[in-house]
């Protein structure tokens, strides 16, 4: 009787092991490929030698693939250490890349000698094929949607997968993390904090963004029963106190969402979750007492900018002044609004960044209590848009600090070089002068000083009280050029970045 097919999914070190969350995409890989086989998970953020456990998995059991989940920015470093290392060392097996980064960057992917398939998109149902291909028991390569792949005769990219609204309608396998309770984590939330995620998709296409090129504006809702299964276990069964929703758009249509926060507020479970200003400020009644009841604590809105013309231009489909409306609806709902900011667009660089200083200012005065985030705007390149919006309201041509074209990385070892993980993390750009990357460093330095996030568990409330206060005369005159003394104080409060670190 030949074996059924079995599969390694490894999630690359990103993040420190405080900062480990569920690895949900990998969680519902294993729950469909266990279906028709076996599979295994290899969790970088838990399991930190993650090559070394990952070879070590290989020597003990049989395996017919090995699948890994790659984001983009760090990962793409550790994808490929681990990547290396199985094709050293075990060279005939299949090494298989899905997430966003393959999805946007497939042919960069597929150049790498230690790639042989890259799954676009939504990856359950073609890892799934694959699998079962490369086993002898499934379609031809040709046949599978979402698969891209390399032959003899070059690489060849199957047409795309429509998005699928099929959800599982049982828990996820998360006895395949050993004890999941490793993945609580003490946050503003609570001291048992655990990630979820209930919808998926968005249904706005942002330029800069990976979920649009992900999933090209299509969205799911979980199934109501199973939602309120996963909440019953996280809190019942494995004593969670808190969740961070990682749906990409949690308030996308009102009549969709109050049948789920009528169950979260049965569970009454403080949330963090990401939405849209828009959303949040055409709630009605009801659905504001829901989301109280349920005890919402932050949300994570982007703003982006505070010129309606670069909103139209990104596609946003927001304004300015539903930022400052929702900073003050927030502020009576209790609720804190987490607002991020796109500054050094590459056209009108400097202009729009200092614009977008004031507009920080004035949410500030009307919610003291807003949580900004200040990125670079960094926009995807056109092949790594969704297949609907290429050559859509095409963007102007990109160049670097020296006049000269932006030419984007066409491999992963470069894209894993800083200068473009600092691109995809949205921290840096080419067309960024010394003066303005210093002045942007400067203006959120006197910032998160003046302002110390509440998501900081760490720095006691004294040293944060004590940096606001050296911060306040800077910020209040707008000095913001090189405050050393902030810097120097900050070496030994150590305050929580949320844009490096999350919640």
């Amino acid at each position: 009787m030949t074996p059924s097919p079995n599969t390694l999914l490894i999630n690359p070190t990103i993040a420190s092991r405080h900062s480990a969350r569920f690895p949900l995409s990998l969680l519902n890989l294993s729950a469909v490929l266990d279906r028709a086989g076996g599979s295994r998970i290899i969790d970088g953020n838990v399991d930190r030698d993650c090559v070394g456990e990952t070879l070590r998995a290989l020597e003990r059991e049989r395996f017919d693939a090995v699948g890994v989940s790659v984001m983009g920015g760090p990962h793409v470093g550790a994808a490929i250490a681990v990547s290396r290392a199985v094709r050293e060392h075990h060279p005939r097996l299949p090494i298989i890349w899905g997430g966003y980064f393959p999805t946007l960057n497939t042919d960069a992917v597929l150049a790498a000698p230690y790639v042989d398939y890259a799954i676009r998109g939504q990856g359950e149902a073609s890892l799934s094929e694959l699998v079962a291909s490369l086993d002898g028991h499934g379609p031809a390569l040709h046949e599978i949607a979402g698969l891209s792949w390399k032959h003899a005769h070059g690489v060849t990219h199957n047409p795309g997968r429509p998005f699928s609204r099929g959800q599982l309608t049982s828990l996820l396998p998360y006895d395949k993390l050993g004890d999941p309770r490793r993945y609580f984590a003490r946050t503003y939330l609570g001291s048992r904090t655990v990630a979820h995620q209930a919808a998926l998709g968005c249904r706005f296409r942002c330029t800069f963004c990976g979920v649009a090129a992900m999933f090209g504006g299509a969205t799911a809702l979980p199934p109501l029963a199973r939602f309120e299964q996963e909440l019953e276990y996280l809190k019942h069964t494995l004593g969670a106190d808190s969740v961070q929703y990682f749906d990409h758009n949690f308030f996308d249509r009102e009549d969709d969402m109050i049948p789920l926060l009528e169950v979260m507020a049965r569970f009454e479970m403080p949330w963090w979750c990401f939405a849209r200003t828009d959303a949040l400020l055409n709630l009605s009644e009801r659905a504001w007492k829901l989301v109280k009841k349920s005890r919402l604590r932050m949300a994570f809105m982007g703003a982006e900018s505070p010129d309606s013309r670069m909103l139209k231009a990104i596609r946003k489909g927001t304004r300015p002044d539903q930022a400052l409306a929702v900073a003050e609806l927030c502020r009576r709902m209790g609720v804190i609004p987490e607002l991020s900011f796109m500054v050094a667009p590459p056209e009108d660089t400097e202009a729009q960044t200092e614009r977008t200083f004031e507009f920080i200012r004035d949410l500030k005065r009307i919610n003291p209590d807003c949580e900004i985030i200040v990125y670079i705007y960094t926009p995807l390149p056109e092949s790594s848009l969704h297949q609907k919006d290429r050559g859509k309201g095409r963007a102007p041509p990109l160049f670097d600090v020296h006049g000269e074209p932006v030419v984007f990385p066409t491999t992963p070892d470069e894209w894993a070089q800083p200068q473009w993980v600092a691109y995809a993390c949205h921290a840096d750009a080419p067309w960024l002068t010394d003066t303005l990357r210093r002045r942007i460093h400067d203006f959120v330095t006197v910032l998160r000083c003046r302002f110390p996030t509440v998501q900081d568990m760490h720095a006691s409330p004294w040293a944060k009280r004590g940096l606001s206060a050296m911060a306040t005369w800077r910020y209040r005159f707008r000095k913001y050029d090189r405050p050393w003394e902030l810097g120097l104080a900050n070496r030994i409060v150590r305050l929580r970045m949320p844009q490096v670190s999350g919640l």
